[in-house]
C-alpha cells in the first residue's frame, strides 16, 4: 500500500496526517506550533512538532516511524515554506516532498477539486486562488503593518481607534471603549494604546479582542457594527481580486473561507452575500480542514 503524508503547520499547532492513496485517513497526530523556523529555538520546536505529531499518527496507523518511507508528504506552512524545506528533508522520508503555504493547503482541503478561492480570516487575511489549468493567484497576507483587512488584528484595531476617537471628542459614542478598557484593565483609551505597543501585548493577543466587537455589534452598536461590515467588505475585495486574476466574468468558481473571523455571523453572512453577487461565485464553509488537504495535495502530486 502507497502511503501518503499531510501536515498543517501553523501557529497554533502541527497536525499530521497519514493517508493512503484513496483519501482515507489512516493515522493523525497533534503537537505544538512550528512556525517561524529561522531562529534556532524555532528550528527546535519546528523538529519536536513534526516528529510528536508524525509519531502520533503512526501509532494510531500501527506503523514504524523508523521504517516508513512515504510516495509523497506535503507540508503547508504559516509563514511559507522558504526556510523550512532544508529541515523537512532531515526528517521525512518521501520519495517526494512538497512544502507549500497553508494558504495552498487550506484551498485543497476547501474545495472538492482544489481548485476555487480560499478566503483566510484569522489574526491576518489572504485570499488563495487555483483554477482548472493549476495557475494560482493570491490577494492580501501582506502582514499587520501594511495589510491583513478583515483580520482579527485589523478588526481590534479599528475597535481601539474608535475608542480614542470618542474619548478625544472627535468620534461617534461608542460602548467599545468601556468593553475594551474592562478588557484590557486600561484607565483610557489613549493609556490602552500604549500598551498595545509593548511586548505584553503581541499582535495575537490584540487580535483575541476581535470578539468583542462581535458582541458590541449584537447589542446594536452602530460603530461595531461598521466596523464588522468594513472587514466583511475588505474580505470579499480579496477574493474578488483573486477571481478577476484567475477567472472570466461569470464563470463558476467555488469561494470558501476560513479562521476565527468568520465565527461571527454577520460578518460571515455579509461576506457571502457581496461574493454570490458576482455571477457564477458560490461561497461556503470548507468541506476538510487543512491537514487534510495537505494530504490531498501529496495524493494528486504528479509522480
Amino acid at each position: 500500500m502507497r502511503l501518503f503524508l499531510g501536515v498543517d503547520g501553523g501557529q497554533s499547532g502541527t497536525t499530521a496526517l497519514i493517508g493512503d492513496e484513496a483519501g482515507r485517513v489512516l493515522g493523525r497526530g497533534e503537537a505544538g506550533p512550528c512556525n517561524h523556523a529561522a531562529a534556532h529555538e524555532g528550528r527546535a520546536r519546528l523538529e519536536s512538532a513534526v516528529r510528536l505529531s508524525l509519531s502520533a499518527a503512526c501509532r494510531e496507523a500501527a506503523l514504524n516511524p523508523q521504517t516508513l518511507v512515504f510516495e509523497c508528504a506535503c507540508f503547508g506552512m504559516s509563514g511559507g515554506p522558504d526556510d523550512k524545506q532544508a529541515i523537512l528533508a532531515t526528517l521525512i522520508r518521501a520519495g517526494r516532498l512538497l512544502v507549500t503555504t497553508d494558504a495552498v493547503t487550506a484551498l485543497a482541503g476547501a474545495t472538492e477539486t482544489g481548485q476555487g478561492i480560499v478566503t483566510i480570516a484569522g489574526t491576518g487575511s489572504i485570499a488563495f486562488g487555483r483554477n482548472a489549468q493549476g495557475r494560482v493567484a493570491r490577494a492580501g497576507g501582506w502582514g499587520y503593518v501594511f495589510g491583513d483587512e478583515g483580520g482579527a488584528f485589523d478588526i481590534a484595531r479599528h475597535a481601539l481607534r474608535a475608542a480614542l476617537r470618542m474619548e478625544e471628542g472627535w468620534g461617534p459614542a461608542t460602548v467599545l471603549r468601556d468593553v475594551l478598557l474592562v478588557a484590557t484593565g486600561s484607565a483610557t483609551a489613549n493609556r490602552m494604546m500604549h500598551d498595545f505597543y509593548t511586548p505584553e501585548w503581541p499582535r495575537a493577543r490584540v487580535a483575541r479582542l476581535a470578539p468583542l466587537v462581535d458582541r458590541a455589534a449584537l447589542e446594536g452598536d452602530q460603530v461595531a457594527e461598521k466596523i464588522l461590515n468594513q472587514a466583511a467588505q475588505e474580505l470579499a475585495f480579496l477574493a474578488a481580486a483573486v477571481r478577476s486574476q484567475l477567472w472570466q466574468p461569470g464563470e463558476a468558481v467555488e469561494v470558501a473561507f476560513v479562521g476565527g473571523v468568520f465565527e461571527s455571523a454577520s460578518l460571515r453572512e455579509r461576506f457571502r452575500l457581496l461574493v454570490e453577487m458576482e455571477a457564477g461565485s458560490r461561497c461556503h464553509t470548507p468541506l476538510h480542514g487543512p491537514a487534510e488537504g495537505a494530504l490531498f495535495e501529496a495524493i494528486r502530486a504528479p509522480r
